[in-house]
């Protein structure tokens, strides 16, 4: 009875906070990003929706296999937790695989044998069948949760079908390099490494899909003093590849054309006021790249 309720409890304290941590890994995104700058707001519900659904589903199927694993004598718990941890499919495909029979006690020694034996595999008494024909229930047990699984999936792909569809027209995604907010990429980047410290942005890629926008919001503490400084080598151009860097900020856009650079780039920033600047690097082709771009 104690293990009962310890596993319970278990249950009842480990499914919340493993979707707490998902929610709490979505929310720090957040924070660090510029949150949904430049994106429309159906983009954010849809993921959101797609989230919550995904979670409903993976609890609707993990109660199912908990219950499952009560009738047939397993640990209800670590299973339940597996379909959570591992998504339902994956989990479900490996509860199918390694389940046991239904199995019931033995009513002279108590040991655990299958509802259908006819005699205790560890004392050799008889069993009645019409004892086992009262333990197997014919048809799918807490058949609620199933069904509501299947809802939540249903739900959860049309919400990721909007997602997809709405993020591949380019309608709901900010793509334009000379905009004030966010840029986002429908393409992809080989980055070997990107930082930002100390007002010293720091890039390393070796390819990237035409057209990729690489951003990074730097501050202007003293537009009519400082300068951008930009040192970027391209380790390899090819025919009409261009690597352009732009400077962003309100109805100022400022580009330049950094991918053949013989000496590090020096710009004054008197043409911008103080404050947040969207400094990004437009990549055309190049690979191989490293620059090191600051304020100073």
């Amino acid at each position: 009875m104690n293990n009962t309720k310890k596993n319970k409890l278990l249950l009842y304290i480990g499914v919340p906070v493993i979707i707490m941590l998902i929610f709490l890994r979505f929310g720090l995104y957040f924070l660090r990003s510029d949150g949904f700058s430049g994106l429309s707001m159906l983009l954010p519900i849809l993921l959101f929706c797609f989230i919550l659904f995904a979670l409903s589903t993976s609890a609707f199927f993990a109660a199912w296999v908990y219950q499952d694993c009560k009738r047939r004598g397993e640990d209800p718990v670590l299973w339940a937790i597996v379909v959570v941890v591992t998504t339902p499919f994956i989990g479900l495909l490996i509860y199918f695989l390694r389940r046991s029979e239904i199995r019931t006690r033995c009513p002279a020694c108590g040991q655990r044998i299958s509802v259908k034996a006819k005699y205790c595999e560890e004392c050799g008494t008889h069993v009645e069948k019409e004892d086992n024909d009262i333990m197997v229930k014919q048809g799918t047990h807490h058949l609620r949760f199933i069904i509501a699984g299947i809802v939540s999936m249903m739900l959860m792909l049309v919400c990721l079908t909007g997602f997809i569809v709405s993020a591949a027209t380019g309608n709901s995604i900010n793509t334009d390099v000379t905009s004030n907010d966010r840029v986002w990429n429908l393409g992809a980047i080989n980055m070997n490494f990107n930082s930002y410290q100390g007002n010293i942005w720091k890039l390393d890629f070796r390819s990237a899909s035409e057209g990729f926008v690489e951003e990074q919001k730097m501050m202007i503490a003293d537009a009519d003093a400082q300068i951008l400084y930009a040192d970027i080598s391209c380790g390899k151009v090819q025919d009409d590849a261009t690597l352009v860097l732009w400077l962003v900020q309100g109805d100022v856009a400022k580009s330049f054309d950094v991918t053949n650079l013989s000496e590090p780039l020096e710009y004054p920033l008197n043409e911008f006021e103080n404050g947040k600047i969207y400094v990004r690097l437009q990549i055309n082709g190049v690979e191989n790249t490293v620059s090191e771009i600051c304020i100073q």
